[in-house]
């Protein structure tokens, strides 16, 4: 198993709209020239195979993998956590049915992140007081075989940076946050609070992130020198 995140990591996500676009090969070899060494991609939008190589790519160029689930029903995120094992991923973020993942993630080494709050939908949005969310990070990180949290802090309709602080206040483990991130002000935000990581996708891919030009070597300069 890789180590777990201790500190604002950047984690490229090669995904449009909570999918894996089509293209990511090309994007992987951009993200891993760009010198970055977090790379994900979502369960759903490319079959098996292709996500083995790209599995096996992220590896091959001295980079961590991340697998972000978002089928939320039972048999769907247990399916792409068994997909998950199989890729061999390093960590599996993402996910609500975490008392029937843990037996299925024990032994594997794989790092295990999922979703506190209430998730619903895809592209997936977050439910629940600041409090509420923050009582769930406490309960689920109790949970030894939970590396983390994955917080879809700014796909919830309140207060997001209070959130991520309390979040971040609530557990001593990890927390990635996901989710619609595309200005500077946003990361200065997850740093202040003591976020582990957070991620990138779609911004990066159709050239939203502010500040920087929009070829995805460019984006994706901008987002690694903050």
């Amino acid at each position: 198993m890789t180590e777990p995140l201790s500190r604002p990591n950047f984690i490229f996500m090669l995904t449009r709209n909570d999918r894996t676009v089509p293209d990511a090969p090309t994007h992987l070899e951009t993200a891993l020239a760009a010198g970055v060494r977090h790379i994900g991609f979502k369960d759903v939008g490319l079959p098996f195979d292709a996500l083995a190589q790209l599995t096996q790519r992220i590896h091959a160029g001295g980079a961590t993998s991340y697998l972000e689930v978002v089928s939320l029903d039972r048999d769907s995120e247990l399916a792409s956590v068994k997909a998950g094992i199989a890729l061999g991923v390093n960590h599996i973020l993402g996910g609500i049915n975490v008392e029937e993942v843990l037996p299925l993630l024990a032994g594997t080494g794989i790092g295990y992140y999922p979703f506190p709050g209430r998730v619903h939908g895809h592209p997936s949005t977050l439910h629940g007081t600041i409090e509420e969310i923050a009582a769930s990070a406490a309960r689920l990180t109790r949970h030894s075989g939970v590396s983390g949290l994955d917080l879809l802090a700014w796909r919830n309709r309140g207060d997001v940076p209070a959130l991520i602080d309390a979040v971040c206040k609530a557990t001593a483990k990890p927390v990635i946050i996901a989710g619609s991130i595309h200005r500077p002000e946003q990361i200065a935000t997850l740093r202040a609070a003591g976020a582990a990581g957070f991620t990138v996708g779609t911004a990066v891919l159709d050239g939203q992130f502010q500040s920087g030009g929009t070829a995805v070597a460019e984006q994706l300069d901008t987002i690694l020198r903050l």
